[in-house]
């Protein structure tokens, strides 16, 4: 969602239990589900995800929502952290479309992009940084963005983005899509 910035910082978040949980995933789990890495393979070829939430969204605005096998590993923490998220800073009644723990692997590039499909231009999308090193960059519209552990981030979107990690340890975030509201218009 183009959010008229691009990154807005939401400040501290309770993530650590979350942390905890992600972190000590086996990494077979992180190879479990490669929806994300087939969909948007241009990008995310060089990531690996562990899916709680993800829509078809090829019939917009009528999508599907499916849990992944992340849902029954880290829902009972991933859940509320989402919705104390939401309640503090977006309209009730709208819809979780996407929730995920992403890894980009040591060494390793997101390529620069703009999530062009209108699900992506209707959603709130939020980073929560479970683990980062100095040499991760966040670049969005050319510019270097440092997302600290323990807070959470609205992304722009819209804008150009890229993630660049150079360090030696895998960057992960736990990531989710909001819609507010009736997803009606197209």
């Amino acid at each position: 969602m183009d959010i008229g910035a691009p990154i807005r910082d939401l400040g501290r978040v309770d993530s650590a239990a979350l942390a905890d949980a992600i972190v000590a995933l086996d990494e077979a789990v992180w190879r479990e589900e490669e929806i994300r890495q087939k969909k948007y393979e241009d990008v995310h070829y060089n990531t690996e995800s562990v899916i709680l939430i993800f829509c078809d969204h090829d019939d917009w605005p009528d999508i599907e929502l499916s849990k992944g096998a992340g849902w029954e590993r880290l829902s009972h923490l991933a859940v509320p952290l989402m919705h104390d998220l939401i309640g503090r800073f977006y309209p009730k009644g709208g819809t979780i479309i996407r929730a995920m723990a992403a890894k980009l692997k040591a060494g390793k590039l997101i390529t620069p992009h703009t999530d062009h499909h209108v699900s992506f231009r209707r959603s709130h999308r939020i980073h929560v940084p479970i683990t980062t090193n100095n040499k991760v960059r966040f670049m969005i519209e050319g510019r270097p963005h440092r997302l600290q552990v323990g807070n959470a981030y609205e992304i722009n979107n819209q804008k150009r983005h890229s993630v660049l990690n150079s360090g030696d340890e895998d960057r992960i975030t736990f990531i989710f899509d909001y819609v507010p509201g009736p997803r009606t218009d197209s």
